[in-house]
This record gives structure tokens, C-alpha cells and sequence, in this order.
């Protein structure tokens, strides 16, 4: 068995007896993402690391070593993290349990990858190592006050667009009084889900097109409020058009399933500044190879 086909059997084993452990953790908040809008983007966490590690993979082989005094680190914290969520299991609420189990499990993830494949290999594919944290679902005394920006905020955006297109539009929180209509931005339709969504592709496009650390950061941190503009503009023309062309709209697919058609043209603008900042990094066509590379290979 070669050196690096040991540490693939180490950090396998240490995965599965993590899994073994930490299994029911794992299982709820999947189960959690397939029932509740503000978890779905769970779903897209796991395989998206593993895309990103298995891209690295080639150029990482060459630098494994052990860490294990970086790696046990991190295991004892997900050990003691996962203990204290056991032991505070009575005073707990039930999903601040879940998210401190997760994050046990996610960071024993970690720290067996640091131990198996060294702190070098960890660097190159920090970006994914860190990206496994969005398995942690957030606990719902975070995640509230979240949702409420999100409404105010999709209604603010809203009542922009009225007043700017002249249409009479009054404000009271949440709700937008229109001739004809008054409109109330529920919690279902904060854009938590499609916002969580664009967040997450918008840091995975940012790590995979952009070098620059400032650029990541200003596009990743445009998502957020170009998909809160996207919902009030989907408030916005579905106002429009149930006042003024057809009241069916008001319940019809484009208020219930017309997300999709929203979420592409905020996708389309997020592309649109990723490819100008981009142009400003001047990426070169093609990778030359490294002369010292080339040398050993000849040799």
C-alpha cells in the first residue's frame, strides 16, 4: 500500500466512525431541509465540497503529510462540542442541539482531513473544507430575525418600484396599500429560500472564477440584497398585473411556482459582474508550466 493510499484508509476510517457516531444528527437536518423553504440549500452543501475537493484533488496528492497535533485539536473540539450538547440536552431547545451536533460533525469532518492529509493539502481546499460549515442549520432564534430583514426588505424594494413607475403605494411594516390591493410580504414570502440558494452559488461561481479576495468578497456580498431587490420586483409585477391585466395572477403559477423566473434574472446579473470583474483580474488563457515541475518530470 503506498503513502498515500494509507492516509486515504486512515482518513476514511476516521469518517466512517464519525458517520457511525453522528449519524442521527446527519439524518434530521437532511430531514429538516426537505421540509422546511429556509434549509433546502442544505441539500446542495455536501456534494458541492466534494466536487470542489475531488478539482484539487490531483495537485493536493503531492503534499500529504500528517498533522496531528492540528488534527487531534479539532477532534477534541468536535468531541467536547458534541459532549456539551449531550449534557445541555435539558435546557436546550431542540434545533440549538441539532446545530451544535451538526457543527461536531462537520468539524470532525475537518479535523480528520488536517490530520490525514496535513496542513498544506488543508489550505488548497480551505474553500471547501469551510463551505461544509453550511450544513449547520441555523437555529430559528438567528434564523427569525433573518427572515424579518428579508420581508422589510422585499417590501421596502417593492414600494420603491411602485413609486418610482407613479403608482400610489402606502407602507406599514410588512404591508403595501395600492389602489385595489393590499399587499402583506409573509414569511413564506421573504425569498429566504431563493436568497440561501443564490448565496451559496454565488460563493461557489466567486471561489471557481475570481483569484482576488476583495472581488469574492464584493460579489458574495451582492447577493443578498439583488435577491431582496429580485423579490420586490416579483411583488411588484405580480401586483401589476393582478390589478391591471387579470386578478388571477394574484394566485395563479407566477405568485406560487414563477420564483424560478426571478431567481435566473438575478442569476443572470450575478454572472454579468463575475465575468467584468473577471476581466479586470487578466486571467491568462493558459497555465504555463512550472520549469522546476517540468525538470523533475523529465528526470
Amino acid at each position: 500500500m503506498t503513502r498515500l493510499a494509507q492516509h486515504q484508509v486512515g482518513f476514511a476510517l476516521l469518517w466512517a466512525v464519525s458517520l457511525l457516531v453522528g449519524w442521527r444528527p446527519l439524518v434530521d437536518t437532511f430531514a429538516l431541509s426537505l421540509r422546511y423553504d429556509e434549509y433546502t440549500h442544505i441539500l446542495l452543501i455536501l456534494p458541492i465540497s466534494a466536487a470542489l475537493i475531488f478539482l484539487e484533488w490531483r495537485p493536493l496528492r503531492t503534499m500529504v503529510t500528517l498533522n496531528v497535533r492540528a488534527g487531534s485539536v479539532l477532534l477534541a473540539i468536535a468531541v467536547l462540542i458534541a459532549c456539551s450538547a449531550l449534557g445541555w440536552s435539558a435546557s436546550l431547545p431542540s434545533d440549538v442541539q441539532l446545530s451544535m451536533r451538526m457543527f461536531a460533525l462537520v468539524l470532525s469532518w475537518i479535523g480528520a482531513f488536517v490530520l490525514c492529509f496535513g496542513s498544506r493539502a488543508s489550505r488548497l481546499v480551505l474553500f471547501p473544507l469551510c463551505f461544509l460549515l453550511g450544513l449547520v442549520p441555523v437555529p430559528q432564534l438567528f434564523l427569525n430575525p433573518i427572515i424579518a430583514l428579508l420581508q422589510l426588505g422585499s417590501t421596502w424594494s417593492a414600494h420603491v418600484l411602485f413609486a418610482a413607475f407613479g403608482v400610489p403605494v402606502a407602507q406599514d411594516g410588512v404591508l403595501l396599500i395600492i389602489p385595489g390591493l393590499t399587499l402583506q410580504v409573509a414569511h413564506e414570502c421573504s425569498s429566504i429560500r431563493s436568497s440561501s440558494m443564490l448565496l451559496v452559488t454565488t460563493m461557489v461561481l466567486a471561489q471557481l472564477l475570481l483569484r482576488s479576495p476583495w472581488r469574492k468578497a464584493l460579489v458574495i456580498g451582492l447577493a443578498v440584497p439583488l435577491s431582496v431587490a429580485k423579490n420586490g420586483l416579483r411583488i411588484f409585477t405580480i401586483a401589476m398585473l393582478g390589478t391591471r391585466v387579470d386578478p388571477g395572477y394574484l394566485t395563479g403559477k407566477l405568485h406560487h411556482q414563477g420564483g424560478i423566473v426571478f431567481f435566473v434574472i438575478v442569476l443572470i446579473g450575478i454572472f454579468a459582474l463575475l465575468w467584468i470583474l473577471r476581466r479586470g483580474e487578466n486571467w491568462p488563457l493558459k497555465s504555463e508550466p512550472n520549469p522546476v515541475n517540468a525538470e523533475a518530470a523529465g528526470d
